[in-house]
């Protein structure tokens, strides 16, 4: 998109194409206007045009050009922190609310994949968080107890079954959620986008918001070339937020991740690694994340930006660490490379703010976007529709934040993974 190879890679090569649309050109009215085409934005959209409402939705540039087409295309339940902790953060009733709705989102992924026969590569055979050393075993030991706890069919396999299913003896063991699964993020964010039009959703794209403005009963955000006039406005733009909603993205420090894709592996070779086609990522504090794509090829991804010397540090790092850990692939070359920004909150929970009379959005996936933003998105709708309340909400009310010394905080991210990748991997 835009020229540039870096920003989706693989998955522009490989996603059925987006939905024909156009800027905003008039002044339009409708019962709801959606701000981003993301996976809320979608997902609230379709929703509401199932439901019979009048609704746009207004994209800065296309549909998944945020961190929706950049990401792995791990279709995870929960959150990164350790369920217990969402409680704490959020009180019980939020808490346990959230993460019973969020254990269940990929299985309302896969619902709305089915019925709207989308074509995203969908792969709903599990993930497997993996134990780097007894220390991590020891983390998804408290993290499987944690979400049995909760009624979770969660599962902790041993070193040796980890090898077997990933290809690899690297690791101490793995917690395997047969909940979640892959699917290529891009293709699903475009057939989230076919779905909504069908449906009866007006989608404006390269039509950034450049104001927003309440008027007695109604909203009107204004385009460069158009306008919404609506009694409902869903903010759904998150870490790529800019002009009236800019305030969003400043209250997450963004975080660069990067993948690699290698060209598709020899039939020997892709049977012994992910033979069962799970999504994987590690419990190292700058993790490492792969899959394998519906053509075999192998998605390799990091902490990380590739841009200036980080491009060829990174490389440099995955080249060595898929040597370590499937010694069979030798020097296989890569066919993308790309990179994009996770955006992350205080407390590593999402948020639910209300900016306004009617004028509300959830923000803050913290590196879990799919399967949060398609559940958050319906929410959001049901919210609109009325029903449901805001009491009812998984996340309580809450203000915008602002993160300080946020250019420097994300600087040091950035310099601080090209660093540790240098250095790792190296012997």
């Amino acid at each position: 998109m835009r020229n540039d190879p870096r920003s989706h890679g693989l998955w522009e090569k490989t996603a059925p194409p987006a939905p024909k649309t156009a800027a905003l050109t008039d002044r339009i009215f409708k019962d709801v206007v959606v701000v981003g085409a993301g996976y809320t934005g979608l997902s609230a959209a379709l929703h509401l045009a199932e439901a019979g409402v009048s609704v746009a939705v207004i994209e800065a540039v296309e549909a998944g050009f945020g961190g929706a087409g950049r990401n792995v295309g791990l279709i995870n339940g929960g959150m990164w922190v350790m369920p217990k902790e969402i409680p704490a953060v959020l009180g019980d009733t939020h808490g346990e609310r959230a993460l019973k709705q969020l254990g269940e989102a990929p299985l309302l992924v896969r619902e709305i994949i089915e019925k709207h026969a989308i074509d995203c590569e969908l792969q709903p055979n599990g993930t497997l968080h993996l134990a780097v050393g007894e220390k991590g075993l020891a983390e998804l030991k408290d993290r499987h107890a944690q979400w049995r706890a909760r009624g979770a069919p969660v599962e902790l396999l041993d070193a040796a079954e980890t090898a077997r299913r990933v290809g690899s003896d690297a690791y101490a063991g793995a917690l395997f959620d047969p909940r979640a699964g892959t699917l290529q993020p891009l293709a699903y964010a475009r057939g989230l986008a076919h779905a909504a039009i069908r449906a009866g959703a007006a989608l404006y794209t390269a039509s950034p918001v450049t104001a927003a403005v309440k008027s007695g009963d109604s909203w009107r955000i204004t385009t460069p070339s158009g306008e919404v006039t609506a009694r409902w406005v869903i903010v759904a733009t998150d870490a790529f937020s800019t002009g009236p909603f800019q305030h969003v993205r400043q209250e997450q420090v963004r975080l660069p991740y990067f993948n690699f894709a290698t060209v598709p592996l020899g039939d020997n070779v892709r049977k012994s690694i992910l033979p069962g086609l799970e999504g994987c990522w590690d419990t190292k504090e700058i993790l490492s994340s792969f899959r394998m794509d519906k053509a075999g090829r192998l998605v390799f991804g990091s902490v990380g930006a590739l841009r200036n010397t980080g491009a060829a540090v990174h490389r440099a790092w995955a080249k060595r660490s898929l040597k370590r850990l499937f010694p069979a692939l030798g020097d296989i070359p890569f066919e993308a490379e790309w990179f994009g920004w996770i955006g992350m909150t205080g407390n590593a929970v999402p948020r639910f703010h209300r900016y306004g009379e009617r004028c509300v959005g959830f923000s803050g996936y913290n590196g879990r976007g799919i399967a949060p933003g398609t559940t958050f998105g319906k929410t959001l709708a049901a919210l609109v529709l009325g029903t449901i309340t805001e009491a009812d909400l998984p996340l309580p009310v809450t203000e915008p934040e602002t993160v300080p010394l946020l250019p420097l905080k994300e600087a040091y991210y950035e310099a601080g993974a090209q660093i540790a990748h240098f250095a790792d991997a190296r012997f």
